[in-house]
């Protein structure tokens, strides 16, 4: 059984009123024309019609059915306040949708996007291309006029037509064109590596979304070391290759800047603003102005730059040091933290305001002791980027790359710096490298020297660990070395032993042989207060 050819089309309120009431039929009116054309029978025509515009309506009824008289012809009036409003163009366009008796089974529906403004054929298409509409798309065009005489423009003016079927497979190219455009950006954000990863994979597939959609922050956390300057820089190369930002890549290490050195290197100064201020400085957030600005490290700002970087982004404006006058600039951010910036905030070293702007997008970079996958490609491509840099091809040998994969996969290599541990170990197997070919030797040397350098951070962390848990960071960080060793030594047998008394024994046990009557626990007392410390603090 042949299915009714079934058109629905918006009534053209300027295509389809004819120039002269006397010349109808010399005028080319799509939605007439369309039912004129020789090799398409249309059985029924929907003419969607503004209800202003009833009479136009009635005479374009009158007119198919004198030119094709097996085409009936059904009204459907939609009341528009604005046809080129597209929401409620849309939602007119919808409710028809909705209400209409499809019958896909019996007639093949043709959406004519030819008539109506931009807004309502943009609506058509896309509510065909959800099915919405069950169809192709049918556009007509006029006939050529070059060449012609009026009488022959006259005597045809049906035009042509042109049957568009979104799933027909010569739009295939278009497809796979698309697909290569997002596997391109998948290739940027990765570098070109074949990462295997499928947690991973997914992330940069989010990323890259992300990141053709919005302008708006975007924080990326992790461990340091797992990529997130390296990320940022891949994000802007995107933006930039698709022509969203124009601007420069400004990248800053928050734990660089402090107090009043933050404030200037971050939103610039005028001349004679403070002590050595000689002439006038911009600012990093007015260098990236157009362009992206990537804040590494930004729990590291402090509570002042906080406040002044929250307006920098809401308003796109700041004030530099020493000025009355604000400075536009208008950068996309992205942010990069290795802290958990809740907790920063319920510590009170982070704005919470700041943090709920900035982590409307938010990515987790995973170690690579949580990518173990994805080393084989990492190594390939370290050993390309050193042979660049270096200017010196680097191979290596079959035996050794199974000894230094199968070390990295290992589940108790810890990769305490992610990549930069990983980049390391290449660019020192490369450059010992004789003959441009790593060895098994080398990489058994290589595996020994990271173990070590992992033993003595592992030993350095535990002394961090014990020392923070009584002091807080600053005091910290303004201990001597030996310092830190001894005092973390200390509290460690403060908590193995079950008295002061007992812990002074330990920890004075040879030198107390030198004293006739030893007091080891007064010796320890003394020792803790040197740094505010208590016997019953320790435990």
């Amino acid at each position: 059984m042949n299915k009714k050819c079934v058109v629905i089309g918006l009534l053209g309120v300027h295509l389809d009123q004819p120039r002269k009431s006397r010349d109808r039929w010399g005028t080319w009116r799509p939605s007439v024309a369309i039912c004129q054309q020789d090799d398409l029978i249309v059985d029924r025509f929907e003419l969607i019609a503004e209800r202003r515009y009833s009479k136009l309506a009635d005479q374009v009824v009158q007119d198919i059915e004198t030119v094709s008289p097996e085409t009936s012809v059904r009204v459907h009036p939609i009341a528009l306040k604005d046809p080129w409003d597209l929401e409620e163009v849309y939602a007119g366009l919808h409710q028809f949708s909705r209400d209409y008796a499809f019958d896909t089974d019996a007639e093949d529906y043709l959406v004519h996007i030819t008539t109506g403004t931009h807004v309502a054929q943009i609506c058509l298409f896309l509510l065909t291309e959800s099915r919405h509409l069950p169809g192709r798309l049918i556009q007509t065009s006029p006939p050529p006029a070059r060449g012609r005489s009026k009488q022959q423009e006259a005597a045809s003016v049906q035009g042509t037509f042109q049957i568009i079927d979104l799933d027909l497979s010569r739009y295939d190219e278009l497809a796979k064109r698309f697909g290569q455009e997002q596997d391109e950006a998948r290739s940027i954000l990765k570098h070109g590596i074949e990462t295997k990863d499928p947690s991973f994979n997914a992330l940069i597939d989010r990323i890259e979304r992300v990141t053709l959609a919005t302008k708006a922050p975007i924080l990326m956390s992790g461990p340091t070391g797992a990529g997130k300057t390296q990320l940022a820089k891949l994000v802007y190369e995107l933006k930039h290759s698709r022509r969203q930002v124009s601007g420069p890549f400004v990248e800053v290490n928050c734990a660089t800047i402090r107090g009043e050195q933050a404030m200037s290197a971050l939103f610039g100064h005028t001349k004679g603003a403070f002590t050595g201020a000689s002439s006038a400085r911009a600012g990093l957030l007015k260098s990236a102005d157009g362009g992206m600005l990537f804040l590494d490290e930004i729990g590291e700002l402090g509570l002042d730059e906080q406040a002044m970087m929250l307006r920098a982004i809401e308003e796109k404006e700041f004030t530099p040091v020493g000025s009355d006058q604000s400075i536009h600039s208008d950068f996309q951010l992205i942010a990069g933290t290795n802290r958990d910036l809740i907790a920063e905030v319920c510590a009170g070293r982070f704005r919470e305001d700041l943090l709920a702007r900035i982590n409307l997008w938010s990515f987790r970079l995973p170690g690579l002791h949580e990518r173990r996958a994805d080393i084989d490609p990492n190594l390939d491509y370290e050993l390309q980027q050193f042979t660049r840099d270096s200017g010196q091809k680097v191979t290596i040998s079959k035996e050794a790359r199974k000894a230094f994969v199968d070390f990295a996969m290992d589940p108790a290599t810890p990769w305490n710096a992610n990549f930069r541990d990983l980049n390391a170990a290449v660019t020192r197997m490369g450059t010992l490298a004789e003959g441009g070919r790593i060895t098994i030797e080398l990489v058994t040397e290589e595996i020994a020297r990271l173990r070590s350098s992992w033993q003595v951070a592992d030993a350095h962390r535990e002394d961090t660990s014990i020392l923070t848990s009584c002091l807080d960071e600053t005091q910290v960080s303004k201990l001597d070395r030996f310092d830190r060793v001894q005092l973390a030594d200390v509290i460690r047998v403060c908590r193995e032993s079950r008295s002061l008394s007992h812990a002074g024994r330990t920890l004075f046990a040879e030198s107390r042989k030198a004293k006739a009557k030893p007091n080891d626990a007064d010796r320890l007392r003394k020792y803790l207060q040197r740094f505010g410390l208590s016997w019953n603090e320790l435990l």
